[in-house]
């Protein structure tokens, strides 16, 4: 079995602070990016990790800045690469903040894979917290269109062969990444853990830099500790060099 990741570009966000991105860094600089789906091929069915935002609620209810072409909407991006939904049997969500989880319900046949303190923060979370989860008076959370669909887990748990949930709390309690043992290298698709590959590299005075927006700092760096001992790829969530690259294998 040789797996592969794809990862697919369902739209593109402008102007955001620099520092929402790399902690405490970038002040009076603001930073594009990508909204990216990944797939993961080879085993039995294709695996989707993170479906999305709804675009239709970026500006009125978030107040950001974003663009998604038709080709770019995750249905057709994935019609596209020959993959039917109906044939998706997992989707893993990396977290339940709605640029993440807000097409879930695309994939009718699918099981969406959450860990447990993901969905009990989810539907209960700081006040801080809630314009992410979309805990509001005036819209439904989008992952809840799904939420019928959901399983939830606790801890690193191997959902298939060669494909493992890691536990990575800090930006949020649930937050996860998907560990890949692809046939030339051992990949992990970070979530929101690590946006870009500056977070992970890090600069002269960290050796990572933490994302602006998270939970728990205390439990951040010691997500960021366990990565370090996987002996792994790190795959960012937003950055757009890997779109460019578009296949880890």
């Amino acid at each position: 079995m040789s797996l592969t990741i794809r990862a697919f570009c369902v739209g593109r966000v402008y102007g955001l602070p620099k520092p929402s991105f790399t902690y405490l860094r970038g002040y009076g600089e603001t930073q594009d990016l990508p909204l990216i789906m990944y797939v993961i091929e080879g085993g039995d069915s294709p695996i989707v990790v993170d479906t999305g935002a709804d675009l239709a609620r970026a500006w009125d209810d978030h107040k950001i800045n974003m663009e998604q072409t038709t080709e770019e909407r995750p249905e057709e991006v994935l019609r596209a690469a020959g993959i039917d939904v109906r044939d998706v049997a997992v989707v893993v969500n990396t977290h339940l903040h709605w640029d993440h989880s807000s097409n879930n319900h695309l994939f009718p046949r699918a099981r969406v894979l959450v860990q447990q303190s993901e969905l009990d923060y989810a539907r209960n979370p700081l006040q801080w917290h809630c314009k992410h989860f979309e805990i509001s008076a005036d819209i439904e959370p989008s992952w809840k269109r799904a939420e019928d669909r959901i399983d939830t887990v606790n801890g690193d748990t191997v959902i298939a062969p060669g494909v493992t949930l890691v536990t990575l709390p800090g930006h949020t309690p649930g937050s996860q990444g998907v560990l890949v043992e692809a046939e030339s290298t051992r990949y992990l698709i970070a979530g929101d853990c690590i946006y870009l590959y500056d977070n992970w590299n890090g600069d002269a005075e960290a050796d990572h830099i933490p994302v602006g927006l998270f939970t728990d700092l205390v439990a951040y760096d010691e997500s960021l500790r366990k990565i370090e001992k996987l002996d792994c790829e790190v795959i960012p969530s937003h950055d757009f060099r890997v779109v460019e690259r578009a296949i880890f294998e």
